[in-house]
């Protein structure tokens, strides 16, 4: 792997981007490096992913210009096609997935940021699909995946305007979760950069995600994003299916025995309130 950095913490694994020159813009070796890291991902340990870019300065500041501006028309459409098939491949990949963006997203770094479950930002993020400035349109689901995240009519807005936004106003609409602030002392001196308290930040949230019974978690999300393409009639049976498929696991068995212990326990150390 040239371009992707994959390291495992326990039961959280993190992908970096790793292009920082090129602030971590994705060519095709880049979607291809990712595509082959995520079909790497060991599902019986790993149970929640991070994925970040390297370096303060950019998560992902797009899809490579230089690769793009001399593709033909058929070859546009199959890197189209490529990145779509990788953020989707992301988007419903077993496993919650926690975007951790620092600096730039733009482009297709906003297109992947959109592709995860969660997305927090660093207070020094820049968020926008610039791709009309251009000349073309977004390609990597950007039309798509912001309409859903944020409203039909604010996604026409930053795309018809080219217009990139920062932090407050991403979190603002709705696009980011959470803005992690770098730390400072009295003084005012740094003590933790905005980059480091941001993967600070997504280690404990994957963490606290890890804690959880797998099984359930991994059948929420899909009950999540397969529910989002059908109407509510189809969507609560596919709520019920997944529902169902929890009981008769171990996870299930172990999760309600213990708070029925833990329950059990608490009626044991009531003490009956006596009127004096």
């Amino acid at each position: 792997m040239d371009f992707i950095l994959y390291e495992v913490n326990g039961a959280v694994g993190t992908i970096t981007i790793n292009r920082e020159k090129a602030l971590n813009a994705l060519n095709s070796q880049v979607l291809d490096e990712l595509s082959a890291t995520l079909d790497a991902v060991d599902l019986d340990t790993v149970r929640c992913l991070i994925l970040t870019g390297a370096g303060e300065k950019s998560f992902v500041a797009g899809a490579d210009i230089g690769e793009m501006s001399t593709l033909t028309k058929a070859e546009a459409e199959a890197f189209g096609k490529k990145g779509n098939d990788v953020f989707r491949k992301l988007e419903t990949f077993p496993i919650p997935v926690i975007a951790a963006v620092n600096g730039f997203a733009l482009g297709g770094g906003c297109e992947i940021s959109m592709s995860c479950d969660i997305r927090i930002c660093s207070e020094n993020a820049m968020f926008g699909q610039p791709e009309v400035g251009l000349g073309i349109t977004p390609g990597f689901g950007g039309t798509q995946r912001l309409a859903r995240l944020v409203s039909p009519g604010m996604a026409k807005q930053l795309i018809y305007t080219a217009r990139n936004i920062k932090a407050p106003e991403a979190y603002r609409i709705g696009l980011v979760n959470d803005i992690i602030k770098a730390e400072v002392d009295e003084q005012g001196n740094v003590v933790k950069s905005a980059k480091e308290a941001l993967m600070e930040a997504a280690g404990k949230m994957a963490a606290g995600i890890a804690k959880q019974a797998p099984i359930a978690v991994r059948a929420s999300k899909k009950a999540i994003n397969d529910g989002l393409q059908v109407d509510m009639d189809q969507a609560i049976v596919i709520e019920e299916k997944l529902f169902g498929s929890c009981f008769e696991t171990e996870d299930q068995k172990a999760g309600m025995g213990n708070f029925l212990e833990k329950d059990k326990e608490k009626k044991l150390k009531v003490v009956p309130f006596v009127n004096r």
